[in-house]
């Protein structure tokens, strides 16, 4: 029998998961249609009928990669606070090591030139500021502007330490998380300085 014919929704999830799967071995501006529509064995024509342009494309590969990311790292709600950052940010480096270049065009697609690449990208921040914030909450910081701010530049702190730490240094997992708690509260101390009793157990 011969293969049955994919539906028109299959056939975009296809296109779409052979452009994030390219990912390993290319940046996200390398990602040709051209490429891809040889892996498919398809037409070019069908990436202007389902995305309307390789940006088009691009946006949604982007953004695949990132629900992919905040799936595979979504917190355990049956944990405690600290407990459920250390596990979230050790699900992180994980992906990372699986992921190298889909994570690396995740992050650098905050520089894109299309300004719909940058504005997934930056929900992808969102979502994560929004989980170490919930944990900051818990442990009773009181919420704020500053700390918001401080908090979302420690999410893009994060991503470039884990880009050189995994990608590029190989560090162990570990220390990089143990490393990474410790910048996380010790900034939180700088912010709300009344909080640094109760977070000196976790700041070396």
């Amino acid at each position: 029998m011969g293969r049955s014919r994919l539906t028109s929704d299959e056939r975009r999830a296809q296109l779409i998961a052979l452009g994030v799967a390219a990912l390993a071995d290319r940046p996200l501006e390398a990602l040709t249609t051209e490429y891809v529509a040889r892996e498919a064995g398809v037409s070019r024509g069908l990436f202007a009928y389902y995305f309307g342009s390789r940006d088009g494309f691009h946006r949604e590969v982007v953004r695949t990669a990132g629900d992919a990311l905040l799936h595979a790292t979504e917190p355990n709600d049956e944990l405690g606070p600290v407990d459920r950052l250390r596990d979230t940010l050790t699900r992180i480096v994980e992906f990372v090591e699986e992921h190298e270049g889909t994570f690396f065009s995740l992050v650098r697609g905050a520089a894109s030139g299309d300004a719909e690449v940058r504005e997934i990208v930056e929900g992808v921040r969102v979502v994560e500021s929004e989980r170490v914030m919930a944990v900051v909450a818990e442990l009773g910081c009181p919420d704020s502007t500053l700390l918001r701010t401080s908090l979302r530049s420690w999410v893009a702190f994060a991503e470039q330490m884990l880009i050189d730490g995994v990608i590029t240094h190989r560090m162990q997992k570990l220390p990089l998380v143990d490393f990474l708690v410790q910048s996380l509260f010790s900034i939180v101390v700088t912010v709300e300085p009344e909080q640094s009793s109760a977070l000196s157990g976790f700041i070396h």
